[in-house]
């Protein structure tokens, strides 16, 4: 609105050094937020106070939740799973699902690095720093022994979660999502969790039918904005 605009200016030219680029900004709304007038009138004006300023809509996501008692899908019987033998490994593997990704965050970090250099960094900002056990994280291989991709259940010190999942390229559209997400279900539903979250984009919509066919619920959704 008009009247947050000289309030937003003015923190961010206080808090901001000069020449900096201003910290994101995320939003969590109902998952219907859309169809609510008054919060969609009240997301729609900050969102443009932000452009105003330089922001831009860098994202939507879908934050999803299981429960027990939600029926897990059997295995397929097409792949086996085992535990990731080495963090060089996984490495390899997160390299090769970047190609074709549908993620907004991978996309944009490929734009400034490598997609080795970028699953790097993705391992060491996020998965190395759970502290639940390596020992959970999965790599789903064929009958050869040949990996088709890997799923990683973690627990982020708030709530158990699919930290991550990926197909490769050569295995896609083959339908091995539906087991990578069942397996990565399994292992944290024996710990008795309350609950298990998950995320992905909206525009990544075989991701999300693949969630939901696995009956996690949007819960929640994420706006992002980021600075051009």
């Amino acid at each position: 609105t008009e009247d947050a605009l000289p309030l937003l200016t003015t923190a961010l030219s206080t808090v901001v050094p000069e020449g900096a680029r201003p910290p994101g900004y995320s939003r969590f709304l109902p998952p219907d937020w859309r169809d609510r007038p008054d919060v969609r009138q009240a997301t729609e004006d900050r969102m443009a106070t932000l452009e105003r300023v330089g922001a831009r809509l860098f994202v939507e996501r879908l934050r999803l939740e299981w429960l027990p008692g939600t029926p897990v899908a059997e295995p397929s019987g097409r792949l086996s799973f085992r535990p990731v033998r080495a963090p060089d490994e996984l490495i390899e593997l997160m390299t090769l699902v970047l190609d074709g990704t549908l993620d907004a965050h991978s996309r944009d970090d490929l734009t400034r690095m490598t997609p080795a250099q970028a699953a790097r960094e993705q391992y060491r900002d996020e998965l190395e720093r759970y502290a639940s056990p390596h020992e959970w994280w999965q790599i789903a291989t064929l009958p050869d022994g040949e990996p088709a991709g890997f799923v990683i259940p973690a627990h982020n010190g708030y709530n158990p979660i699919i930290a991550y999942l990926g197909v490769l390229p050569a295995h896609r559209g083959r339908g091995h999502v539906h087991d990578l997400i069942a397996a990565g279900t399994n292992v944290l539903r024996a710990q008795n969790v309350p609950r298990i979250r998950a995320s992905t984009d909206v525009a990544n919509a075989p991701m999300a039918a693949a969630f939901a066919r696995a009956g996690y619920r949007i819960f929640e959704r994420q706006v992002d904005m980021t600075w051009r």
